[in-house]
């Protein structure tokens, strides 16, 4: 993994503000330099239409037509020339014959010699404006041909011949004046756009800064790395949600615990598709430690964790963890205590019987000692022998007898229903499934009547020849007196996998209905609460798929 940043470096937010500084502040300098030779470009263009403008206009003047053809035109010419560059705010302008003789001129000692730049077009009654080197520097000038009836070829009625033309130029050094003009507005606009850029800069790093709770990347990164580490390493699911109840995170072992597949984070809890209790759990509704989930076959045990950051719930993390296998075991470690407290208490109830024989025949009631022992023999026989009779699987029989036991010595009759029949040993796995199954539910019943009550058990294997069923299937069913399932909880028992601990008469259930659902869900059986009719509380059915062993017959 990525080693923690070293001391002294950049932090992230300082970097993306020189970051943003330094670009803007390049992109700035690029539209400050653009925006000066648009505004260069833009008044060389004005400056050449302007000279261009004025140079016709002269070019038609009556007094330059007819001082162009007068003996002595730098005469007439000259000083109206000095009027017009003074009027037009120009820096020069130049009459001269087609040959390029100078008529007027600044100085004017260059009066009456050859100008310096050739006449071109104009000469020939073209038009022409550009930029070219002359006596007075680098100017912006205009070239404009002048008739000898006045006429202008710029509006299509030139009449006569050339005369001579008209030459007026701007220097470019007064131009350019007028550019370095705007250059401090230019800079002056895209320094406060600097300013305006380095405040936003600030704060949008700021920003960051907190988004990212101060984290430098190396530490962004080292942690991400240590949290896929940590998250994919644990067997435990983990289930993440932020204050919205999306789901933001979700690792492989919660997805196969809820059944998740696809993508899911960015999802909220309801597009999951899971259970209402997995999402009151997640969400927080249902609060507590270690809360009971069942997830299809699984029995999983829930914890939530909100997340605060800063005070303020961000959202929370779920963990999850698979208690199948440990319940089921446990499921038969119960049975086999059921078992033991049985013989216990036949032991306990054998010890009992002795003691009063012996009472008996210590006082020489020998005749009341024998009657005594025929009616406990023949109490015991026809217990232990209806079991047998109807029960031929070992070990269904042994937890019926403990059960039985158990109950006598609780003071509740259990009855063995008559339509009870196993004709035979059972397979390992469905035996230790309906073992579970009789014993919690016998429990749950003996909870519920109390002394003096009675519980009644079935216990029937149904052939597939009799059924039309692909299987045998074994139906448990227990009947008993107690004073029913209240209509609340009985709309909740097999929704949520348990019920409520104050149950009837004070009675627990603890997770015995929800291993019993799990186990005969997972069997591809089922279990459901039947109503009882006015002599009965309460009756459970359950029904689970089994095979017994080739060749055991009715």
């Amino acid at each position: 993994m990525t080693s923690p940043p070293a001391r002294g470096r950049l932090t992230l937010t300082g970097s993306l503000f020189i970051g943003y500084v330094c670009l803007l502040t390049v992109a700035l300098t690029g539209v400050g330099v653009l925006w000066t030779l648009h505004v260069d470009r833009e008044t060389d263009r004005q400056y050449a239409e302007r000279v261009l403008t004025v140079a016709r206009s002269v070019a038609v003047m009556p007094e330059v037509v007819a001082g162009l053809q007068e003996p002595d035109p730098a005469a007439t010419l000259d000083p109206l020339a000095d009027r017009l560059v003074a009027a037009t705010d120009t820096d020069f302008l130049v009459i001269a014959s087609p040959e390029g003789t100078r008529y007027t001129h600044p100085n004017k000692e260059l009066i009456g010699r050859t100008v310096s730049t050739p006449p071109g077009p104009a000469a020939e009654g073209t038009e022409w404006s550009g930029v070219q080197d002359g006596t007075q520097g680098r100017t912006v000038r205009a070239k404009i041909p002048v008739f000898s009836e006045g006429g202008s070829v710029n509006g299509g009625d030139a009449k006569g011949e050339v005369v001579g033309y008209v030459s007026l130029g701007i220097l470019t050094s007064s131009a350019g004046g007028d550019t370095r003009a705007a250059v401090p507005a230019i800079l002056a606009a895209v320094a406060l756009v600097l300013a305006v850029g380095v405040g936003g800069s600030w704060m949008l790093s700021r920003r960051v800064r907190a988004k990212t709770h101060g984290l430098e990347p190396a530490d962004i990164t080292t942690l991400l790395e240590s949290r896929e580490a940590l998250l994919y390493a644990v067997r435990e699911g983990v289930l993440a949600v932020d204050a919205h109840d999306r789901v933001v995170l979700v690792n492989r072992p919660a997805r196969e615990l809820l059944g998740l597949s696809g993508e899911i984070e960015g999802l909220r809890l309801e597009d999951l598709g899971l259970s209402e209790r997995a999402r009151d759990i997640v969400t927080g509704a249902d609060r507590g430690g270690d809360l009971i989930l069942l997830a299809g076959d699984r029995v999983l045990v829930a914890n939530r964790m909100p997340v605060r950051i800063r005070g303020r719930e961000a959202g929370a993390v779920v963990t999850l963890r698979d208690r199948t296998e440990v319940d089921r075991l446990t499921g038969e470690l119960d049975g086999a205590r059921t078992v033991t407290r049985g013989l216990r208490a036949q032991a306990h109830e054998f010890a009992n019987r002795v003691h009063t024989v012996a009472g008996l025949l210590e006082l020489g009631a020998h005749e009341e000692a024998r009657a005594y022992l025929a009616e406990l023999t023949a109490t015991h026989t026809r217990t232990s022998s209806g079991v047998a009779e109807h029960i031929h699987d070992p070990a269904l029989a042994a937890l019926t007898l403990a059960k039985s036991a158990q109950a006598s010595e609780r003071g509740v009759d259990l009855r063995l229903s008559p339509l009870t029949r196993v004709p035979g040993p059972l397979h390992a796995e469905p035996r230790t499934d309906a073992l579970l199954v009789l014993g919690n539910l016998v429990d749950n019943a003996l909870d519920a009547v109390g002394r003096e009550g009675w519980v009644e058990l079935l216990v029937r294997l149904h052939r597939d020849v009799d059924t039309d069923l692909p299987h045998d299937l074994l139906e448990i069913r227990v009947t008993d007196s107690g004073h029913g399932v209240a209509d609340d909880v009985a709309k909740e028992i097999f929704r949520y996998g348990f019920t409520t601990k104050a149950s009837r008469d004070g009675g627990t259930r603890g997770l015995g209905l929800a291993l019993v659902k799990q186990v005969c869900e997972s069997r591809g059986g089922s279990i459901e609460m039947e109503e009882p009719d006015e002599e009965e509380g309460a009756v459970f059915t359950a029904c689970l798929p089994v095979a017994v062993p080739v060749g055991v017959g009715e």
